[in-house]
C-alpha cells in the first residue's frame, strides 16, 4: 500500500505545498486507488497536481465522517467532471445536516443531492474497498475511557438531536505482517477504532497508525491511550490533524512519534 498526504494542517520546511486544517489522503492498493476525505477546499486538487496524483483515475472516495473539514472539497471535486460513476463510501449519517449554534459544519452536498452525482454507498457495516483495505463502518464503544461526546446537533427534518458523530470511522489495511489504521479524526476514540479493526481483520498485530486522534489536552484519556498504544507495540505512529502538540509530545515520551505534513509518502 502507498499513501500520500494531500492535505494536512502541517507542511514541511523546504517543501512548497500548501496546508489547511483538514484531511485528505491518496491511497493505492495494487490496482485500486482511492481518497480518504477531501479536505476543506480545493487544496487537495491543487496539491494532487503538484504531487503527481491523477484524481481522474481514482476508484472511490471514502469519507471518515461528515464534518466540513473532511467533506467540503466534494463541491470542487464535482466541478472537475472527473468521472460520473465515482463511488463515495460513508456511514449513513455522514451526509446529514450538522450544525453548531446555527453554523453549518456539514458537507456542502447532502445525501439527496449527492445520490444524483455519484454511486453513494452508505453502510454501518464493514466494506472491503480493495484487496487489502476495509472501511470499518460504525465503531462500537469497546473501552471505558473513550466516551463519545456530542459535537453540535444533527438536523432531522424539523427537529435536531445531539450529534455523537456516530458516522466517524476509519480504514484498515491488512498486510501479511499485521494491520495499519488510517483515520480522519477518531471521534470514536482511536483505541476503540483499533480494537474494532483487530476484530474485523482477525489480526491483533498493529503495525502503524496515521490520522487525527482528536486529543488536545494531556489528561487521563491521553494517558490511557498511551498505555494502550504501548501495550499493542505500535511501531509507526503518525498522529496529526486534530492532535495537539502537547499530546504528541506526551506520546513521544513513551513511543516515537513521526511528523506528518503535506507531501508525506508512506509505503506499507
Amino acid at each position: 500500500m502507498k499513501l500520500k498526504v494531500l492535505v494536512d494542517n502541517n507542511t514541511y520546511i523546504d517543501q512548497y505545498y500548501c496546508g489547511e486544517p483538514a484531511v485528505s489522503y491518496y491511497i493505492e492498493d495494487e490496482d485500486i486507488s482511492l481518497l480518504l476525505d477531501v479536505g476543506y477546499s480545493d487544496l487537495f486538487i491543487k496539491n494532487s497536481t503538484i504531487l503527481g496524483v491523477d484524481l481522474k483515475n481514482i476508484n472511490s472516495i471514502v469519507i471518515s465522517h461528515g464534518h466540513d473539514d473532511h467533506t467540503r472539497g466534494l463541491q470542487y471535486y464535482f466541478e472537475q467532471n472527473y468521472k460520473t460513476n465515482i463511488s463515495i463510501i460513508s456511514h449513513p449519517d455522514a451526509f446529514k445536516e450538522k450544525v453548531i449554534d446555527n453554523l453549518k459544519i456539514c458537507s456542502p452536498i447532502l445525501q439527496e443531492e449527492l445520490q444524483e452525482k455519484c454511486n453513494l454507498i452508505l453502510s454501518k457495516e464493514p466494506i472491503q474497498v480493495s484487496k487489502h483495505i476495509t472501511f470499518l463502518g460504525e465503531i462500537p464503544q469497546i473501552n471505558d475511557f473513550e466516551n463519545r461526546k456530542p459535537i453540535g446537533k444533527q438536523v432531522i427534518g424539523e427537529t435536531s438531536i445531539d450529534d455523537y458523530v456516530l458516522d466517524d470511522t476509519a480504514l484498515v489495511y491488512k498486510s501479511e505482517n499485521g494491520i495499519y489504521i488510517i483515520t480522519g479524526c477518531s471521534h470514536s476514540g482511536i483505541c476503540n477504532i483499533i480494537e474494532y479493526a483487530k476484530e474485523v481483520c482477525k489480526d491483533h498485530r498493529i503495525l502503524g497508525i496515521i490520522g487525527g486522534f482528536h486529543l488536545f489536552e494531556v489528561n487521563s484519556q491521553v494517558k490511557e491511550t498511551i498505555n494502550y498504544l504501548k501495550q499493542n507495540n505500535v511501531r509507526d505512529l503518525y498522529p496529526c490533524h486534530c492532535t495537539s502538540f502537547a499530546v504528541k509530545s506526551e506520546i513521544h515520551k513513551i513511543l516515537p512519534v513521526k511528523e506528518v505534513g503535506v507531501g508525506l509518502e508512506i509505503v506499507w
